[in-house]
């Protein structure tokens, strides 16, 4: 079919997507979102309702927890394309409640061999952000289909087919177009229309689809087949790596639509090379509590882990909502000086994890908070490594601009296995650039790279490189008491992603809401910088003028982050939450629902 659409262009609607009224092509009403469930034999939660029940399919089939998890993410391929699916990447923490232990795998997706520091420039220049990411210079090797066998492979219960089966049959059969898909597709109208393989996929009659319309992915759920049948092997070997080279190097725009899609410098040879890199999570003690999250090349396990130990000598749940409020921006507004300058990929560099999650060193920094006045953006960083009380090192750094788009999903098992799952095509749409014939969007993750120091004269760590993987925020949390799970929890959003994690944790650990709560609360994110964005909930606050008047300057966005966890009750019932509202609402089940 591919070959006889290549030759002739009238044939594409036999491999295009199929758009029909609701409930026509077999595909099956969604289950209603709920924000939260109790109950037993395992939860799971995550944006989406279709990827939640795939992951319950599994968990009442006898899966455990990495199973679901796998199942959840690649039905997320599916209904949510924009923010996930096998053409990126992401960071997998497991919790196996028969070791005590936490893992992690590193599925970040990286830069080709012959990627240099020179990435994004042009005649000495930095490109326009806008250029760089819709582009083959912005895709980076996929690392999903592996963080998939991985897991699995260590510590799974079913086989890779067996765990595609309800992905693949929502992607034939279709699922409903909801206002959030919509929407998403409608931001992404100029992009998506310049590629004849993406408009077909998501531009139906060269608009976006109608909210109620169902849609189908045949090529995505023949992709899945594949990988089913011949394994992951299939995607970085063979016709299929094949295919993924030729779109990024030969990037498939319509030549009328006079975009310049620059080609990329990913190669066969780079896609066979690839690997995952199996690595020990960060760890922080915080109160009563073990905080495990991910290690570099990601920064949320370190920024917030240096968040939390900046503010566990105060007692947070005695404070006033204003000292409350404060201490956690100011906490954030330390640990991202301190992210900016100094975490990168630790493969490319000494990135001092162990000296910033240190107590020592969060003591040195925890002193510049007053609890009369807001500190001052940009804050400089400070020295993990000789720390100094209430020192600095010299010149702050700028905060990067990151994509606020990725997805995360949470599960939990009968047996008390836990995963806690981030991954991505990094902004909405990634590049924008579909593989023709096979059903998914590539990633745009190496714009995650700074384009240029960011601030002269100061070592950036996250400069391109060949076969460096860009720093990431995303920070997927297992937090255990007295060994035992307590919750799981993450988020999507780019930069936020560490604010919203940090956000949660506190609300639940230290502020009396539960994590339904938590994950609810308004939201302010201080990342470093001059103004803190926050939602319009949170300027709403009666807090709102003790903070200003402390001197903390505020934005407005309409929102922030989309998180989900799973908490254990001590009963041993699960409770699943996620989003009430953001990103249209999540979607959380349980197996067998309590009472």
């Amino acid at each position: 079919m591919r070959a006889l659409t290549r030759l002739a262009p009238s044939l594409l609607i036999a491999t295009a997507l199929i758009w029909a009224t609701t409930g026509s092509a077999g595909a099956a009403a969604p289950p209603p979102k709920v924000p939260e469930a109790v109950g037993w034999g395992g939860a799971v939660a995550s944006v989406d309702a279709d990827a939640t029940a795939a992951g319950i399919e599994v968990l009442r089939k006898g899966g455990n927890a990495v199973d679901a998890a796998v199942a959840a993410a690649a039905a997320l391929g599916v209904t949510e394309p924009y923010s996930s699916g096998i053409g990126g990447g992401g960071y997998f923490v497991y919790y196996d409640h028969a070791t005590g232990r936490v893992h992690t795998i590193d599925g970040r997706e990286v830069a080709g061999r012959t990627a240099d520091g020179g990435l994004f420039l042009e005649d000495g220049k930095p490109l326009a952000f806008a250029d760089a990411v819709t582009s083959g210079l912005s895709v980076g090797v996929p690392g999903t289909p592996a963080t998939w066998d991985s897991a699995l492979r260590q510590w799974g219960t079913r086989s890779l087919a067996q765990n595609l089966e309800p992905a693949e049959r929502i992607a034939e059969n279709g699922f409903v177009v909801d206002d959030t898909f919509r929407g998403q597709t409608a931001d992404n109208y100029d992009r998506f229309k310049d590629f004849p393989a993406t408009a077909e996929l998501y531009l139906p009659g060269g608009k976006p689809p109608e909210v109620g319309t169902v849609l189908r992915n045949p090529d995505l759920a023949a992709t899945y087949r594949l990988l089913a049948k011949d394994g992951v092997k299939a995607f970085y070997q063979g016709e299929l790596a094949k295919d993924i080279v030729n779109t990024v190097q030969h990037p498939p725009v319509d030549p009328a639509s006079g975009r310049n899609a620059r080609p990329g410098r990913v190669d066969t040879a780079d896609l066979a090379a690839y690997q995952v890199r199996r690595q020990a999570p960060t760890h922080v003690a915080y109160r009563d509590y073990d905080v495990y999250s991910m290690a570099p090349s990601s920064s949320g396990g370190t920024t917030v882990g240096e968040a939390l130990h900046i503010l566990e000598d105060g007692d947070l749940s005695t404070y006033s909502g204003t000292q409350y409020y404060h201490h956690f921006l100011d906490a954030s507004r330390i640990a991202f000086a301190d992210r900016n300058r100094w975490v990168g990929d630790p493969a490319f560099g000494d990135v001092p994890t162990k000296q910033l999650l240190s107590e020592r060193y969060a003591a040195s920094r925890a002193c510049l908070i007053s609890p009369d006045r807001a500190l001052t953006s940009p804050l400089a960083p400070g020295d993990p490594r000789h720390p100094a009380d209430c020192a600095d090192t010299g010149q702050a750094v700028a905060e990067p601009y990151e994509g606020p788009n990725t997805t995360h999903l949470t599960v939990a098992d009968r047996w008390g296995d836990i995963v806690s799952y981030t991954l991505t095509i990094e902004q909405t749409g990634g590049s924008g650039i579909t593989v023709p014939g096979r059903g998914f969007l590539l990633n745009n993750e190496l714009t995650d790279f700074d384009f240029v120091p960011l601030t002269a004269g100061v070592p950036d760590p996250n400069l391109p490189g060949p076969g460096k993987r860009p720093r990431s925020s995303m920070s997927p949390t297992i937090v255990l008491r007295d060994g035992e799970p307590l919750l799981a929890t993450g988020s999507p959003g780019g930069a936020t992603i560490i604010t919203t994690t940090l956000q949660v944790l506190l609300g639940r650990l230290d502020r009396g809401l539960s994590l339904e709560q938590a994950i609810a609360a308004p939201r302010a994110s201080q990342r470093n910088t001059v103004a803190t964005q926050a939602e319009p909930g949170f300027l709403a606050l009666p807090e709102r003028a003790g903070l200003e008047g402390l001197g903390h300057r505020f934005t407005s966005v309409a929102e922030i982050g989309a998180a989900t966890g799973v908490e254990r009750l001590p009963d041993g019932r699960w409770v699943a939450a996620a989003e009430p509202v953001r990103r249209g609402g999540g979607s959380a089940a349980v197996v067998r629902p309590a009472g």
